[in-house]
């Protein structure tokens, strides 16, 4: 007989412990421990004898030595989507299993769906969350073949599998892993001990029938995929589809990628049809303006292994209420209030009187360190009222002491504000050690410290 086991798992973050208890030693959530029942399949003798030794053949996969092995080239399902093939390292590896997280309505169902219709293969759409009429509006909306479409609303990840290797598609999504159930587990749909059984079902499924299969997953309120932290483990790639929704522009991150690089990064824009692919995100990304204004400069950033092109603007004014205010938008407070303090000591200029907001255009977020002296020419340009010519751009790290630090991709960065016609770029000295100057037509403003930045400029 199965073996019946009770134990309490963390909603949050998947901890698990043998009685309940009231804040999670993991997470330190509270009131986050459900009981789940766990039945044992496997009988107590075979659990005891596994480790001795076989008399007769063995069945099933057996060691191989490692130059034996032939690496071949695997290939993959090529989709229209071009910003889906970058993130995914070429396209669909064969017998992945790819996990797409990301916000209530921020587009996920949207995207797989607009792929699966593009796609001419065979492709199961298999929906725990909506029924096939709602399918059908949403796909009525995408300008797409539906021919070779097939939707399946089911939760019972056994039925799901076997109407797969009956129909045999060349692809598998799931809309969510969340809303699937496993006959064998008697806790509700969604639960840790679900969601853990449900992804090693169709990883099993995957990797012996070779058909890729993309899972949706929700995500908690931190903004982390909800559910084990074994789903992020078990899965062959981690996509996190991001955005703001009162902006357009969607972002597709790689989390985790075992056939490609975690570098890369896809822009889409949301329209009325669908979604659109952002080939130049830079064209975008920069304000449409008629004139120079004051407190606005552009970043020449990466974003993984693309460069963008991105306007900041700053406005700083005299404090009202005595207490100076902060305000960040698209960028790192604390590290805003880094480079106010590295002006006020090295550079003398009164920030520590005066409100202080900052914005990055197009409502995405920069972590890259190479915007930062841009945000300094913004800061300077709204103190002194001063505008910075539109055709000069920025790519460089700024240093507690004042220093201008040399950026990783600075070529990259170049020609891409070369493409886009700007005429000058500030960066580091430091970046001209390799750097072949006579490639490039745009002129090359290397600077070391934070005042000839001012004296260039502002002077």
């Amino acid at each position: 007989m199965a073996k019946v086991k009770k134990i309490f798992a963390c909603s949050e973050c998947g901890a698990t412990a043998p009685k309940w208890v009231g804040k999670c030693p993991a997470c330190g959530e509270w009131n986050t421990y459900q009981e789940e029942i766990i039945f044992k399949e496997t009988p107590q003798e075979t659990a005891k004898n596994a480790w001795k030794p076989k008399t007769g053949p063995m069945d099933g996969p057996k060691p191989i030595a490692l130059p034996d092995i032939s690496a071949s080239n695997v290939m993959r399902l090529v989709t229209p989507d071009n910003e889906l093939n970058r993130v995914l390292g070429g396209g669909i590896v064969p017998g992945s299993l790819i996990l797409i997280g990301g916000q209530p309505g921020i587009g996920k169902s949207t995207l797989l769906l607009q792929v699966t219709l593009q796609l001419k293969n065979k492709v199961l759409y298999v929906s725990g969350e909506e029924s096939e009429e709602q399918i059908k509006m949403r796909a009525d909306r995408l300008p797409h073949s539906q021919d070779h479409c097939y939707i399946l609303t089911e939760t019972n990840v056994s039925k799901i599998i076997a109407f797969a290797s009956e129909l045999e598609p060349d692809l598998v999504i799931i809309d969510s892993i969340q809303t699937l159930q496993s006959p064998y587990i008697e806790s509700t749909p969604g639960s840790i001990s679900q969601v853990r059984e449900c992804a090693g079902d169709l990883q099993r499924f995957a990797k012996t029938s070779h058909v890729p299969v993309f899972i949706i997953g929700h995500i908690t309120k931190d903004g982390s995929i909800a559910g084990p932290k074994l789903l992020e483990h078990i899965v062959d790639a981690v996509l996190q589809f991001e955005g703001d929704q009162h902006y357009t522009y969607r972002i597709l991150r790689t989390v985790k990628n075992r056939f490609g690089s975690t570098d890369e990064m896809g822009i889409y824009e949301m329209q009325a049809n669908g979604l659109r692919e952002v080939s130049n995100p830079s064209e975008l990304l920069l304000s449409q303006k008629e004139e120079d204004l004051s407190g606005s400069a552009v970043a020449a950033t990466m974003e993984g292994m693309r460069p963008m092109l991105i306007e900041t603007q700053a406005l700083v004014s005299k404090a009202v209420y005595g207490t100076p205010q902060r305000s960040a938008t698209g960028f790192d407070l604390r590290r805003l209030s880094m480079l106010l303090a590295v002006l006020e000591k090295r550079g003398g200029m009164p920030f520590g009187m005066n409100d202080v907001f900052l914005n990055i255009a197009g409502g995405i977020r920069v972590d890259d360190p190479a915007i930062d002296l841009a945000i300094v020419s913004a800061l300077i340009s709204s103190l002194e009222d001063v505008a910075v010519p539109s055709n000069i751009c920025f790519a460089a790290e700024v240093g507690l002491s004042g220093e201008i630090r040399a950026v990783n991709r600075i070529e990259q960065r170049i020609q891409e504000a070369e493409r886009l016609g700007f005429k000058e770029i500030y960066f580091s000295k430091y970046n001209l050690k390799g750097l072949d100057q006579k490639r490039f037509g745009i002129k090359l403003r290397p600077i070391s410290k934070v005042e000839e930045l001012y004296q260039a400029l502002f002077v």
